[in-house]
C-alpha cells in the first residue's frame, strides 16, 4: 500500500465537495490524524490509519452520511485511545467541544493511561450508551469495521471476547438505537448481517 498522505486522506472523506471553511477544517483534522497515529499499528501488523479511514468510507459509501463533522469525528474517533497525551494538542486545533465528544467515545482506563481494571466495562458500556446518536453512529462503524477485521487478528482469545461483546452489547445497542435516524437503522441491518455471516463462516 502506498503510505497515505494529506491528499489521500481528504480524498477519503470526500472533501472536495464540502464548503470552504469545512474543507479547511478537514485539512487541519487530517493533518491532525497523520500525526497522531503515525507509528501505531493495528495487532494484525497493519497501519493505525488504515482502521478509521475504513470507518470513514464505510460511514460515506454504506451508510450515507455526508455531514462533515460526522466524518471528521470518525477520522478521529481512536485518537485519544492511541495516543492520550495527543489531548491538548487536540483542543489547541480544534476545540474543546470537539476533543470533548472524542473523549466521551474513549475508554476511561485508554484515557488515564492504565490498566484495565474491575468496573472499567460497565463503565465504557455506560459511556457508550449515553453517546448522542451521531457519535453512536460512529462508533457502531467502528465495531463494524472491527467485525469485518477481527478474522485478521491473529489473537484468537481477542476474536472471541469481540463477538462475544457484540452478542451481549452492540447489536441490542443497535437495536435500541435504530429509531433514532435512519443511518443509525442502516447501521443496525449492517451490523446483524455481518454478525450472522460471521458466525456462519466459523462453524466448522
Amino acid at each position: 500500500m502506498n503510505p497515505t498522505d494529506l491528499d489521500h486522506v481528504l480524498t477519503v472523506l470526500g472533501a472536495a465537495t464540502w464548503g470552504r471553511d469545512e474543507q479547511s477544517r478537514a485539512r487541519v483534522v487530517g493533518a491532525l490524524a497523520l500525526t497522531v497515529y503515525d507509528g501505531h499499528t493495528r495487532d494484525q501488523g497493519t497501519p493505525y490509519l488504515e482502521h478509521p479511514l475504513a470507518v470513514v468510507t464505510l460511514l460515506r459509501t454504506e451508510i450515507r452520511v455526508s455531514h462533515p463533522e460526522t466524518l471528521l469525528l470518525a477520522l478521529l474517533h481512536d485518537a485519544l485511545e492511541v495516543a492520550p497525551e495527543s489531548e491538548a494538542l487536540l483542543v489547541q486545533h480544534l476545540g474543546a467541544p470537539f476533543t470533548c465528544r472524542l473523549r466521551a467515545m474513549t475508554a476511561d482506563h485508554r484515557l488515564e493511561q492504565r490498566p484495565k481494571a474491575a468496573g472499567d466495562e460497565s463503565s465504557w458500556r455506560f459511556k457508550q450508551a449515553a453517546l448522542p446518536s451521531e457519535d453512536l453512529l460512529v462508533r457502531l462503524a467502528d465495531r463494524l469495521h472491527n467485525l469485518r477485521d477481527v478474522a485478521a487478528s491473529p489473537n484468537i482469545d481477542r476474536r472471541r471476547r469481540f463477538l462475544q461483546s457484540l452478542k451481549d452489547f452492540y447489536l441490542p445497542l443497535a437495536d435500541a438505537a435504530c429509531g433514532l435516524s435512519p443511518h443509525l437503522a442502516a447501521m443496525r441491518a449492517l451490523l446483524h448481517t455481518e454478525y450472522v455471516r460471521h458466525q456462519q463462516e466459523v462453524r466448522p
